[in-house]
């Protein structure tokens, strides 16, 4: 039995999985946090089948699979002038084994052409906060965002690479 984490680009076919790691870190991450009912329309909308498949054309996806499984992704944008981490999530079962790491450091790696990787994250996102902090992001600025309708406090932070 290996305990060994591959990561690689994500194809059309772990679009599913990947709405799957999407739905239950988001629960997991939020629930308390933002109100289930704006986190299931965010998911809905962010992680249709539609949207996923423009994203696997167009953005730098990666997968994490542990034991055959995906249990995280990493999703990375450009816009030739600035380059985005969207998201890194990671089943908790999965998490502190390395694999948000691995999704990063891949992205640091495609990217090599930017000097900055730049975040978003939710103030009270204990976990992705201290991840990115520990990874040496550091904070820009934070500021209020209407999610849906519901108030957040949002944190932007960027990576020197």
């Amino acid at each position: 039995m290996t305990n060994k984490i591959t990561i690689r680009k994500a194809i059309q076919n772990d679009i599913p999985y990947i709405q799957k790691v999407a739905k239950e870190t988001w629960h997991n991450t939020y629930d308390g946090l933002i109100p289930r009912e704006i986190q299931d329309e965010f998911i809905s909308r962010a992680y249709s089948d539609e949207t996923m498949k423009a994203k696997v054309e167009h953005s730098i996806l990666f997968v994490a699979e542990l034991k055959g499984e995906i249990v995280g992704y990493s999703n990375f944008f450009t816009d030739g002038e600035r380059a985005d981490l969207g998201a890194i999530y990671i089943l908790p079962h999965a998490q502190g084994k390395g694999v948000g790491t691995m999704l990063l450091d891949a992205g640091i790696k495609e990217l090599k052409q930017f000097d900055r990787i730049f975040v978003e994250v939710e103030k009270g996102n204990t976990v992705g906060e201290q991840f990115y902090e520990a990874k040496g992001f550091e904070l820009i600025e934070e500021y209020d965002e209407d999610f849906f309708g519901y108030m957040l406090k949002t944190k932007r932070m960027a990576l020197n690479i």
